[in-house]
């Protein structure tokens, strides 16, 4: 059990198509753990593409999307010991922003995670498409990755940027740390007033490491960005995972305060850490 309050707002279910478990499940897992608040936050449905292009083991089909919401609302009138948030997880795809906010438009939530998982279409975190590392530049892919990532924060749409530093997730790094990009991307997070992502699926990867590293987290922390934690559950006994190590990486970085959100408000609660 927790002796300390971090919420999970980053959970999935089967709705997408790479996950398991149904969202009791995941209640119940949070429940036996010790946490008090979570967020369910599948992945958006793939609206930069046609229909039939959609991959549905990536990604919630559209004719999911509304049973998902309905579902969580009933859960969180029949779970009252529980505070259950409603979010969802969003890919930028840069020149698509139109058909995003009509997307988004149509719905009511707690909180958008934004999230960058394809350069220039290239699924770069899909274990099937990692030969296309080889023959890349490393230094040019990293100024791409975390382009994009300062781009996806300054858009406007989204109240916390997840896995910021998910380029390394197959221990694709370069020979030195690029805190460079680590103070440009966070001044670009506090300018947008976006939260950074504490994300423990860092450690489940060949990475081995918490999504951001503590150098990028310290950077952010030192700008002001605001903190919240996820462990990117895709299964119901991933809920909290590895919590106790996530309060030792905010410590480490000089946080003693989470943000939580309710209907796109950002507040912040003393966890104690």
């Amino acid at each position: 059990m927790l002796d300390y309050h971090l919420p999970d707002y980053h959970i999935h279910t089967w709705h997408c198509g790479h996950a398991a478990g149904q969202m009791e499940e995941y209640l119940a897992a949070a429940r036996q753990k010790g946490i008090t608040e979570i967020g369910f936050a599948d992945h958006i449905p793939m609206y930069w593409l046609l229909p039939e292009q959609r991959d549905p083991s990536l990604a919630m089909q559209e004719k999911e999307l509304a049973f998902y919401l309905a579902e969580i609302n009933r859960l969180q009138a029949k779970n009252q010991d529980l505070t259950l948030k409603v979010g969802l997880e969003v890919d930028f795809i840069p020149g698509r922003e139109k058909e995003l906010a009509h997307f988004l438009g149509k719905y009511t939530f707690d909180y958008l995670i934004g999230s960058v998982h394809y350069l220039n279409g290239w699924g770069f975190d899909q274990a099937t498409q990692q030969a296309a590392y080889a023959g890349k530049d490393p230094v040019a892919v990293y100024h791409q990755y975390f382009g994009l990532l300062k781009e996806a924060a300054l858009s406007g749409f989204f109240d916390i940027i997840a896995h910021p530093d998910l380029i390394k997730k197959f221990n694709y790094r370069l020979a030195e740390e690029p805190i460079p990009l680590y103070l440009e991307t966070a001044k670009a997070f506090a300018q947008a007033g976006v939260c950074v992502e504490i994300n423990t699926a860092g450690l489940r990867v060949p990475a081995g490491e918490i999504y951001p590293s503590l150098s990028f987290l310290k950077v952010c922390r030192q700008h002001g960005v605001p903190a919240t934690v996820g462990s990117d559950a895709h299964q119901p006994d991933q809920v909290g995972y590895e919590f106790k190590e996530a309060v030792q990486h905010l410590r480490r970085a000089g946080y003693h305060e989470v943000a939580l959100y309710s209907k796109r408000y950002q507040y912040s609660h003393n966890t104690g850490i």
